[in-house]
């Protein structure tokens, strides 16, 4: 399968020059590059720019609620493990509105890949803070700047237990595809940070802030310290690549009532129509 093969008839409705074109075309050649079949792939999106891929990559999606994109993939990924389960989303929706579902799935190492959008800023409501804007940035909710210090999804991962830790960057596309494809194929939860520029509300941030700063690393660090330590940002240096990786006990494949089944194979020992009826 082409990448292209995967377009919708529906145009992108991004700005020009959005990061999320880089990691639309990083998604597209990772998943036209998977063993699986592309019916066996469901991504799961958030709301806000990023969400709106939704329309514009043919392959089976759910759309659903602010911040509550990882659930439901978690539900999916239990239903039918054969299936390979992506959640798209962006820093407001996941580390904002959603990040109590990231905490908890880096705890429990669902087989999901989440590839968080960090523009660090709420784009489609034209341009507050989020949670991962810098400190003393600029946005319409804190005209003088932000107070909060941002939030580090990498690290966060990482000191939760997260099986598999990524940053990559939009403006990349070749190695964001790698990472995505070594994402998808991991057996657990993968999270993938992807360094975007909102080239509409955060002119801080931009595709040559990044370039300057970026860093590639050259393999994952053997020690979650470690990998804590080259998470940090700092005005100097970015650190991107796959940060950790291990292998461990997976949400619904090795403890539980699931373990080896999938639970739209498992049959029901009750006939549930004679309650439905009772209330009709």
């Amino acid at each position: 399968m082409k990448p292209e093969e995967l377009n919708t008839s529906v145009f992108p409705t991004w700005c020009p020059g959005c990061g999320d074109y880089g990691i639309w075309a990083a998604l597209k050649k990772a998943l036209s590059k998977l063993d699986t079949p592309i019916e066996n792939v469901v991504i799961v999106y958030g709301i806000g720019c990023s969400g709106n891929m939704a329309s514009f990559l043919k392959v089976y999606g759910v759309h659903g609620l602010h911040g509550r994109a990882i659930p439901v993939a978690e539900g999916i990924k239990l239903a039918n493990k054969k299936l390979k389960v992506i959640v798209v989303g962006g820093d407001g929706d996941l580390l904002g509105e959603g990040v109590a579902h990231l905490v908890a799935a880096s705890r429990s190492n669902p087989d999901i890949t989440v590839i968080l959008h960090n523009n660090q800023i709420y784009g489609l409501t034209t341009g507050q803070s989020s949670p991962t804007s810098l400190k003393g940035s600029k946005s319409k909710t804190y005209p003088m700047g932000t107070p909060d210090e941002p939030l580090n999804p990498v690290q966060l991962a990482l000191t939760l237990g997260a099986s598999q830790v990524m940053r990559g960057f939009a403006g990349d596309i070749e190695h964001l595809t790698t990472l995505i494809s070594d994402a998808i194929n991991h057996e657990g939860f993968s999270l993938v940070e992807v360094l975007q520029p909102c080239v509409t509300f955060n002119k801080i941030n931009t595709y040559a802030w990044f370039r300057e700063r970026i860093k590639k690393l050259e393999q994952p660090e053997r020690s979650r310290l470690e990998a804590l330590r080259k998470g940090v940002w700092t005005n100097q240096q970015i650190m991107i690549g796959e940060f950790f990786r291990e292998s461990k006990p997976v949400l619904g494949y090795s403890y539980g009532v699931l373990e080896n089944k999938n639970l739209l194979e498992l049959k029901r020992k009750r006939e549930m129509n004679k309650l439905f009826e009772s209330f009709r």
